[in-house]
């Protein structure tokens, strides 16, 4: 009796354990992805900078330590963003940015990455003609559905049908996923926004809405 009543206890601690370290774990692999990435895009000119510094004094050997490589790297690239950010609401951003678009546009692969990706950021920010914009689609097979986010609305070829290109972000990183054809009649339209699905996708179903339309109504 003590022994069985050991080990109910062990294994409600340990549910318990789990349930308070999950979202503390996914919360971290999302933030170290997000840090990893916006420091590795200035830490190519930061890491020689810092060095060189280090270099000039014994007091400033900190500064070569891999912590605060990855914080100042961090520090510039969010730097560069917001000048990037304050460039583009002026007529000299903008110029600068059509200068470089025409310039990709020079370049096959990259012309097609780069329209994809700009296409596919504005299409995400903006609302649809007709159709909502998060959704619900039958997926990986019938019987099971999961949010989507229409990005273009067109026609079969051959009968006319709607169809919908609608792309499904993975969890918990929502920046890779699939691209599915989908009939508009076989979505499920949500009254969820683009803001909601992915705190949804995120939190791995944790953070959401009180309801959703899991079918359409009849």
């Amino acid at each position: 009796m003590a022994s069985k009543r050991f080990n109910l206890s062990l294994r409600r601690l340990l549910v318990t354990g789990l349930l308070t370290l999950l979202p503390i774990w996914l919360t971290w692999v999302v933030l170290s992805f997000v840090f990893r990435m916006l420091s590795d895009i200035s830490r190519p000119w930061v890491q020689p900078l810092l060095s060189s510094l280090a270099h000039t004094s014994p007091a400033l050997a900190w500064l070569q330590q891999s912590v605060v490589m990855g914080a100042v790297a961090l520090f510039g690239t969010l730097l560069v963003i917001l000048v990037v950010g304050w460039l583009a609401e002026h007529l000299v951003g903008q110029a600068l940015l059509e200068w470089f678009e025409a310039l990709i546009s020079r370049i096959p692969l990259a012309n097609s990455v780069y329209s994809g990706a700009r296409k596919l950021l504005d299409t995400v920010q903006t609302s649809p003609d007709g159709t909502q914009r998060v959704v619900l689609v039958e997926f990986p097979h019938p019987g099971m559905k999961t949010v989507g986010l229409v990005t273009r609305v067109f026609h079969d070829a051959n009968t006319g049908e709607e169809l919908a290109a609608v792309f499904i972000p993975t969890t918990p990183n929502p920046t890779g996923g699939y691209l599915e054809i989908v009939p508009v009649e076989r979505l499920v339209a949500t009254t969820w926004s683009v803001d909601q699905a992915m705190s949804f996708i995120i939190s791995g179903g944790t953070v959401a809405p009180e309801s959703i339309s899991f079918r359409k109504p009849e």
